[in-house]
């Protein structure tokens, strides 16, 4: 008796040359609906379940393959006696290979008017059923629940055999996939009824790093290979670092505030902008006429600590872009897209690495930050939201005048990107001095201040706390700042707002503060 193999599909990706393939290979196909249509427009012989279980699709569809000529034929042992008397009783032909994959409930749920009832519909119950039952007798059955392992299977196949490091992988496949299903379910479900799901973190391993945060730490990257940074293409260079990977998150954050890809941002016009990162905090930030302008002036705002850094870009690198890349060590640069130019240029820098990423991919990432504590995960929205100016108060005598407003809006966007007490002094769209991770305000401020220097005068501050005293307003005055914003909020506020009175300078107040830990 000839093999049979049962094919019962949503993504019909490749579905006709692995049935040729079956089919070559000696195997009678087994179907149901589309799948089935489709196999029999193509010209192949297939058996619908309904002809090869002798009981017709009831309920719509909804019960088809739930049947014991089905499931016997997947769960028999081939070497257990009784399983195989069993099947001679009861005239039902073994299944040697199951090719299922699902409803598309994750693309169902992602539409944005889907209702409850679609949403339900598109659970499916006969294709999970079939999965895990020939996932369980993997020593006998091969699953398949993706067009990727469709070639890798055929390969297999046309040596005469599939060997049983490949069922296994199959098999753990398989229950990943229902793994994942489920947890989709469950939790659209509990967002639909305000009950908290557990978290459940299905992410397939990227990347084995050669270390973490330092040599004598393993690590690893979990990415979907589909959304976010997992989604960038490394186009040369050595391979992505732990701290790599920590930094290039901070700097994409950063240099979105201005748009990506040509894709404005928060309700503001698209500005081509550059980043450069150390540690996880910005040290340079500019915007320019161009991705080689704003560039040059990132580089140019703290070219002593951009030694080593990172770099992101919000639009394509040209081969000017890519000179000034080639003018000092750098570890790392992300943008949206490399020009051919620029790849011959930046290729005389072997060890760099190079990674494009995808407008859409930042898209489909996931609104949620997750952070890792000792024994749990915290869960948070992202601080992205967009900068709200019309909301912002003017608490000091004197207005901003229309530069100092542009740069204090500049200067906002630039500090919640800053580890907290973050301050960041700014003029003309470029950062000239930023103040992270101090444990006291004033702290971070006489750094922004003595790295700004003499550019400070005329410039304007941002914190991204409000202001306990009034120390920092007035060492910001000794330095030539004319108009600084805060979030407000302290007891105290009446004494900043009092100093930069008496001191001339202008003070806005954004009712929002942006903390980052």
């Amino acid at each position: 008796m000839a093999p049979t193999a049962l094919l019962s599909v949503s993504n019909k990706e490749g579905l006709v040359p692995l049935a040729q393939g079956l089919l070559a290979a000696g195997y009678q196909l087994i179907s149901s609906g589309g799948t089935a249509a489709a196999l029999a427009a193509a010209g192949l012989p297939v058996t619908k379940v309904a002809q090869h279980t002798g009981a017709p699709e009831i309920l719509g569809g909804r019960v088809k393959t739930l049947h014991p000529r089905i499931h016997g034929g997947i769960l028999a042992k081939r070497a257990d006696a009784a399983h195989q008397a069993d099947l001679e009783a009861q005239g039902i032909p073994p299944i040697a290979v199951v090719v299922v994959n699902l409803y598309p409930f994750r693309e169902t749920i992602a539409r944005p008017d889907v209702s409850w009832e679609l949403a339900i519909e598109n659970i499916d119950i006969g294709g999970p059923a079939m999965v895990r039952a020939a996932a369980k007798n993997h020593a006998d059955v091969a699953v398949l629940t993706s067009p990727s392992q469709y070639p890798t299977f055929l390969e297999a196949l046309a040596t005469g055999a599939i060997g049983s490091e490949l069922r296994r992988q199959l098999a753990l496949e398989a229950f990943r996939h229902t793994a994942e299903y489920d947890a989709a379910i469950s939790g659209w479900l509990g967002s639909q009824l305000g009950d908290p799901t557990p978290l459940q973190l299905n992410l397939p391993p990227r990347q084995s790093l050669r270390y973490g945060e330092n040599p004598h730490q393993c690590a690893t990257w979990y990415a979907q290979p589909a959304a976010g940074l997992g989604a960038g293409e490394q186009l040369q260079g050595k391979e992505l670092s732990y701290n790599n990977i920590l930094d290039l998150e901070a700097a994409l954050a950063t240099v979105r505030e201005f748009g990506y890809g040509g894709q404005p941002a928060g309700g503001n016009s698209f500005q081509p902008a550059a980043v450069v990162v150390k540690h996880t905090n910005p040290c340079g930030v500019a915007t320019g006429s161009g991705s080689a302008h704003a560039l040059e002036r990132a580089l140019d705002a703290d070219r002593v600590s951009a030694f080593g850094g990172i770099v992101a870009l919000n639009g394509p690198v040209d081969a000017a872009t890519a000179g000034h890349l080639t003018s000092l060590f750098l570890e790392c640069v992300v943008a949206p897209a490399f020009e051919p130019a620029a790849r011959e240029l930046l290729a005389a820098k072997a060890n760099l690495r190079l990674l494009e990423l995808d407008p859409a991919a930042i898209e489909r990432a996931s609104r949620q930050q997750l952070r890792s504590v000792l024994g749990g995960v915290l869960v948070q929205d992202l601080d992205d939201q967009p900068v709200e100016e019309h909301a912002w108060q003017v608490v000091s005598r004197r207005p901003p005048t229309e530069q100092e407003r542009q740069d204090l809006a500049f200067a906002w966007r630039l500090v919640r990107h800053v580890r907290s007490n973050a301050i960041t002094v700014a003029r003309g769209g470029q950062s000239l001095g930023i103040g992270a991770g101090q444990m006291n305000r004033v702290g971070s401020a006489r750094i922004a201040l003595e790295t700004a220097g003499d550019k400070a005068r005329g410039a304007v501050l941002a914190s991204d706390g409000f202001f306990p005293f009034d120390d920092t307003v007035r060492l910001a005055a000794r330095y030539g700042v004319t108009a600084v914003i805060q979030p407000g909020g302290s007891v105290r506020d009446a004494d900043s707002i009092a100093a930069c009175d008496e001191l001339g300078l202008a003070m806005l107040v954004t009712g929002r503060r942006h903390f980052l830990h």
